[in-house]
């Protein structure tokens, strides 16, 4: 993807195994522009996960994406309780959006046994409204896969799947 695409992000949510797509890439390319966007209600913990695994693994471009005017749409931070979807095109989608501008392509780290429209991911595909390339080079693993890699390379945990949260999303 990298010889492929000269001009391409990868989008990462330092999540639970968002680490593993991360070291395969900082192997390869240290400085590809690591996007994150940080929803403003993320957990302190993944913003601290976020710096180590960024610093561990030698990432020097990583971008820290967040949304712009919150405070007119989302005054008290509760709108993920009333309307997660508006929420979401907010806090996330539009910042990833705007972000992407000037790029060629992205990576993802979305997995088919993700479930619905991922099953049948496949390792690239263009989208349509962009033409932009979009490379899921873990779109076939299985999730024995991804934990055996991280035990493998001896790669941080993140510190809330470490201590059995179910989940380390946010609105």
């Amino acid at each position: 993807a990298f010889a492929e695409v000269p001009d391409i992000a990868l989008v990462s949510s330092f999540g639970a195994d968002s680490v593993v797509l991360l070291q395969l890439a900082a192997r390869i390319k240290p400085d590809v522009p690591v996007l994150f966007v940080d929803t403003e209600m993320l957990f302190d913990e993944t913003l601290q996960h976020q710096r180590r695994v960024a610093e561990l693994l030698g990432l020097t471009n990583v971008h820290v994406i967040r949304a712009k005017n919150t405070s007119a749409q989302d005054p008290d931070g509760t709108l993920h309780k009333t309307d997660t979807n508006a929420c979401c095109a907010l806090r996330k989608s539009i910042p990833l959006d705007h972000a992407l501008q000037g790029f060629d392509g992205w990576i993802t780290g979305r997995k088919r046994y993700q479930g619905g429209a991922r099953a049948t991911l496949d390792f690239f595909e263009i989208e349509t409204a962009t033409g932009r390339m979009k490379v899921n080079p873990l779109a076939h693993w299985e999730p024995g896969d991804v934990q055996e890699y991280m035990i493998e390379n001896r790669l941080p945990r993140h510190p809330l799947v470490a201590r059995g949260y179910p989940s380390i999303g946010c609105a």
